[in-house]
C-alpha cells in the first residue's frame, strides 16, 4: 500500500502520512456500498430524514474542529474554514427534507391509472476538488444519501483530512457502515474505477475541464451518468453608471477569495472605458489592503496557494505581462503570491483565455454594452460572473446575454446550496444543489395499473 504526505500551504511542513488505497481495496468498498444501498434506500422516509439531520447536528457540534483541519490541510483562512463546515451542516439539513418529499406524479392517462417514482441509482461515485474540499463533498453526498443512494467518495490527493473526518462523523450520527464512504487514493487508481467499475452507477466530479472529459469519454461506454462542474474564466462587467466605489472594494474578494482558487473567481474584470482609469485608481487600495496572512490568524482574508506546484503554475501566468499594482504576502515557508492586478493588451493572451486558479486578475476596457458581452462571451467557459450597473433593465439585459450559469447583479453572490449551481459550455454538465438536485440521483419508473 503507497502513501501520501500531506504539507500544510502555510508553511510547507509535513502534516501527516495518508494511506492510498490500492484498485482492489476500491473495489471491495463499492461492492460493500452495493451491498449496503438495499437496506438504505429502504429505511423508512421519515427515518432517512432523521438521520441526515442527526448527521448535521454531529458536524454543527464539530464545526471548529473541521475548520482548523481544513486550515491546516488547504491552507484556507480561519473564517472561510468556518463557513465551509457550516455549509456541510447547511446543506445536510437542507436535503433531510428531501426523503419525505420526493414526490412523483399521477398522469390522467386512458384505461388505467400511471404513476411515477424516483427511484435511487445504487452506488454514487463522488470525487472532490483539493479547493473547496469540504463544501464540494457535501454537495455530492447529501443529496444522493437522501435520495436512497449509497455514495464512495474520493477526496484530492492533497486534501483528504476533512472527508475522512467527515466519514467518520456519519458513523457517530448513525449512518450505517457502507452508506457513505471515503476512499484516498489516486485519480488513476480510485477515480478510475468509479468511471470503469459497473456497481457505479453515477460519477459526480469537480475539477478541470480536460479530465472532466475523459470522465465523460469513460462514463459514456457504459452509459453512465455524470455531473461534471468545470473550469471557469468569469467575467466582472462594470458599467460608466456603477457605483464604482462598491464595484471597486468587492472586486478583490470576487478574485483572490481563497487564493484565486476558485472556478468562479472573476479573475477577467471588463471596465467601461470612460471610467477604467478612475476604477483602476479606486481598485488599488483595495487590492493593497486586502489582509493576506497566516490563514489561522482569524483578521486573515487570503491564505496561500495549495502547492508549490501550484504556485510555480501560477507564477507561470506572468510572464510578459503588465503588471498595474500587487498587494501583500508574508515572508519565509509557504506557497505565497501576493494578489496581483494585470493590464490585459489583448484578449488572445494567456492571462485572458486560460484558468489561472491563482490571485491574479487581468482589467480590460470595452466600449458600449455591446462588446462588453462579446468579450464576457469569448471564452470556452460558462460558469459565472457579476455585472454592475444601475440599470436595472441593462443588468437583466446583460445577464440573459452572458452565456453563463451562475450571473450576480451588484454582487458577486455564485453559490447558494438552496439554488442551482452548473455551468455552460465546458464548465460543465448537469446542476448540483438547489432543490432538484436529489432528482438527479434517481431514475424516474413509469407505471401503467390497467381498470379492472
Amino acid at each position: 500500500m503507497s502513501s501520501y504526505t500531506v504539507i500544510n500551504p502555510a508553511t510547507a511542513e509535513r502534516v501527516t502520512d495518508i494511506e492510498l488505497a490500492s484498485e482492489a481495496e476500491t473495489d471491495a468498498l463499492i461492492e460493500r456500498a452495493s451491498r449496503s444501498f438495499p437496506a438504505w434506500r429502504d429505511v423508512a422516509p421519515g427515518e432517512r430524514a432523521r438521520l441526515l439531520r442527526r448527521f448535521a447536528t454531529v458536524v454543527d457540534d464539530h464545526l471548529d474542529e473541521l475548520a482548523e483541519l481544513e486550515v491546516l490541510n488547504s491552507g484556507h483562512t480561519l473564517g472561510n474554514a468556518r463557513w465551509e463546515a457550516g455549509n456541510v451542516r447547511d446543506v445536510l439539513n437542507y436535503y433531510s427534507a428531501t426523503p419525505e418529499r420526493l414526490f412523483g406524479r399521477q398522469i390522467p392517462v386512458p384505461g388505467g391509472v400511471d404513476l411515477t417514482f424516483h427511484e435511487p441509482l445504487g452506488v454514487v461515485g463522488v470525487i472532490v476538488p483539493w479547493n473547496f474540499p469540504m463544501p464540494i463533498a457535501g454537495w455530492g453526498f447529501a443529496p444522493a444519501l437522501a435520495a436512497g443512494n449509497t455514495v464512495v467518495l474520493k477526496p484530492a490527493e492533497l486534501t483528504p483530512l476533512t472527508a475522512l473526518r467527515l466519514a467518520e462523523l456519519a458513523i457517530e450520527a448513525g449512518i450505517p457502515e457502507g452508506v457513505l464512504t471515503v476512499i484516498p487514493g489516486a485519480g488513476p487508481v480510485v477515480g478510475k474505477r468509479f468511471i470503469t467499475h459497473p456497481l457505479v452507477r453515477k460519477v459526480c466530479f469537480t475539477g478541470s475541464t480536460a479530465v472532466g472529459k475523459s470522465i465523460m469519454a469513460g462514463c459514456a461506454d457504459q452509459v453512465k451518468r455524470c455531473t461534471l462542474e468545470l473550469g471557469g474564466k468569469s467575467a466582472n462587467v462594470i458599467f460608466a453608471d456603477a457605483d464604482l466605489e462598491k464595484a471597486a472594494a468587492s472586486a478583490p474578494y470576487a478574485v483572490f477569495d481563497n487564493a484565486g482558487q476558485d472556478c468562479c473567481a472573476r479573475s477577467r474584470i471588463l471596465v467601461q472605458d470612460s471610467v477604467y482609469e478612475q476604477f483602476l485608481a479606486l481598485l488599488e487600495p483595495a487590492v493593497k489592503n486586502l489582509r493576506v496572512l497566516s490563514p489561522q490568524d482569524p483578521a486573515s482574508e487570503m491564505g496561500p496557494l495549495i502547492s508549490a506546484r501550484q504556485q510555480l503554475r501560477v507564477q507561470g501566468f506572468l510572464d510578459g505581462v503588465e503588471i498595474a499594482y500587487t498587494g501583500s504576502h508574508p515572508d519565509g515557508a509557504g506557497f505565497w503570491m501576493p494578489p496581483t492586478v494585470v493590464l490585459a493588451e489583448s484578449t488572445r493572451q494567456r492571462i485572458w483565455q486560460e484558468e489561472i486558479f491563482g490571485p491574479v486578475v487581468a482589467v480590460l476596457p470595452f466600449s458600449d454594452e455591446a462588446e462588453a458581452i462579446e468579450l464576457a462571451n469569448d471564452t470556452v467557459y460558462g460558469l459565472s460572473g457579476s455585472i454592475f450597473t444601475s440599470d436595472l433593465g441593462r443588468g437583466l439585459r446583460v445577464s440573459r446575454a452572458i452565456q453563463a450559469g451562475n450571473l450576480s447583479v451588484n454582487s458577486h453572490s455564485s453559490v447558494r446550496y438552496w439554488t442551482p449551481f452548473g455551468g455552460f459550455k465546458q464548465s460543465g454538465l448537469g446542476r448540483e444543489l438547489g432543490p432538484d438536485a436529489p432528482y438527479a440521483f434517481t431514475e424516474e419508473k413509469n407505471v401503467f395499473i390497467a381498470d379492472q
